[in-house]
């Protein structure tokens, strides 16, 4: 059937859409077998389905939407990179002697213009999900990208991170390694550079893995992209000692990209194709690539000094409360 094998991998909320739309492929090649014309139930059909998809986009959970944002077809790093830039060359090591797969960095070329471009990358399947250790950077990988950022500083070109994993490597070796002091590292340098730095969360934002290349003047975030402080199965172990709690935790999370825009974390939100950025990549990275272009013309009007005196009072900004009694 046409649309498994658009879609091999199907989410449980996603079935009832499929199945219709199966449906509807079936009695277009029935129809086209026997010479029939059906075009006005293949209409009704249709209709039925963009109205099941609005509803089901519409209403999704928390869970819902980190199931979402974990989909294996969805578009990663490198994907978006192949897709918006006219140029690209991959840059690798950290200079001091680790070459880490889970975090990608380089030189492109984004509408004509100049940028370093880094971001987790996860894989497609277990094979390649080992070799990237499932998106998870490790401490090499941190120090990596902070060389390519000072790169892109020392030579004026704008900074795109692209924001994907369910946190940093928390393994022994990682914090015999410095994990916590590279991510610091990071977030301290970050706010010293003098070129203008967009982050995007194209999927899973989780934790300090997360912040380790998430400090710019700009933070998007895709409509079904995650961003939270832990993932619901740690907090929900953390708390309640029990993971399977995860839904619950997901929702008291806030992870979601409106909720986040209310408490006023996101300067955007990109809208996904109607079933998910997997669902059409091309047209996810079209959204992204406009929304970058827009960016940048907006901070690269900035002199250097007002783009960091932005960064910090972002960021400053983040966790203010007022008490009310």
């Amino acid at each position: 059937m046409a649309a498994t094998k658009t879609r091999p991998f199907l989410l449980d909320f996603e079935k009832p859409l499929c199945e219709l739309e199966a449906r509807i492929d079936q009695i277009r090649e029935l129809a086209r077998e026997n010479n029939v014309d059906v075009s006005g139930q293949i209409h009704e059909l249709e209709m039925k389905a963009e109205q099941l998809r609005g509803e089901i986009f519409s209403t999704l959970t928390p869970a819902q939407r980190l199931q979402l944002a974990r989909h294996p077809r969805r578009p990663s790093t490198l994907d978006y990179i192949q897709a918006m830039t006219d140029e690209w060359f991959e840059l690798h090591g950290d200079r001091r002697g680790s070459d880490d797969p889970a975090l990608v960095g380089g030189v492109a070329r984004l509408a004509g213009r100049p940028v370093v471009i880094l971001g987790h990358q996860k894989g497609r399947d277990t094979k390649d999900n080992v070799a990237r250790n499932f998106g998870m950077a490790s401490p090499g990988g941190y120090r990596k990208a902070l060389r390519l950022m000072e790169h892109a500083n020392r030579f004026g070109m704008p900074i795109l991170t692209f924001i994907d994993t369910p946190g940093a490597w928390a393994g022994i070796e990682a914090e015999r390694l410095g994990q916590g002091e590279a991510i610091a590292d990071n977030l301290r340098s970050m706010f010293q550079l003098d070129v203008p730095i967009i982050c995007t969360v194209i999927g899973e934002g989780g934790s300090g893995g997360a912040l380790g290349i998430g400090v710019g003047d700009r933070l998007l975030m895709f409509e079904h992209a995650v961003y939270t402080v832990a993932t619901p199965e740690a907090c929900a172990a953390i708390l309640w000692k029990d993971a399977s709690k995860a839904p619950q935790a997901a929702a008291a999370l806030r992870i979601a990209a409106r909720d986040l825009q209310e408490l006023g974390l996101l300067d955007a939100i990109l809208p996904e194709p109607a079933s998910g950025a997997h669902a059409d990549p091309l047209a996810a990275a079209a959204t992204l690539k406009q929304a970058l272009v827009v960016g940048l013309e907006e901070l690269l009007s900035l002199s250097a000094a007002q783009r960091r005196e932005g960064r910090y009072r972002k960021f400053r900004q983040i966790g203010q409360f007022q008490e009310v009694r």
